[in-house]
């Protein structure tokens, strides 16, 4: 087995590990080009296990937070997603087509209903 293919396993399973960069990344994949607060209160939504109209500021916070300090760089020095937090634009880059099958695998294994009943990636 190549050492590198393994690397860039174990890489791809530590990235998918957090549930809140899945959930980014499935909101994402739908092509949802929704804003950074919008991508928050869905992420913050399933992360709480609650409707997205009952999601309150100290939870958006929260996600906020998590996303632009950890995830969101996170993704991007892997290649997986490329953001801008000035223009407020998240898209995903050629190194999501890398890890979409595992993506895919999680997403079917999702604790959140409404995330398994989402059309595959």
């Amino acid at each position: 087995m190549d050492p590198r293919s393994t690397t860039r396993m174990e890489a791809a399973c530590s990235l998918l590990a957090e549930s809140e960069r899945r959930y980014l990344l499935y909101l994402l994949a739908e092509g949802r080009g929704s804003s950074l607060e919008d991508l928050v209160t869905q992420v913050a939504a399933w992360e709480l296990e609650q409707p997205a109209a009952t999601v309150d500021s100290e939870g958006r916070q929260r996600i906020y937070a998590g996303l632009v300090h950890n995830h969101l760089p996170r993704l991007a020095d892997y290649g997986i997603i490329e953001y801008d937090l000035r223009s407020d634009e998240i898209v995903l880059a050629d190194g999501f087509d890398d890890i979409k099958p595992l993506l895919e695998q999680f997403r079917q294994t999702e604790e959140v209903p409404e995330i398994r009943q989402r059309p595959a990636l």
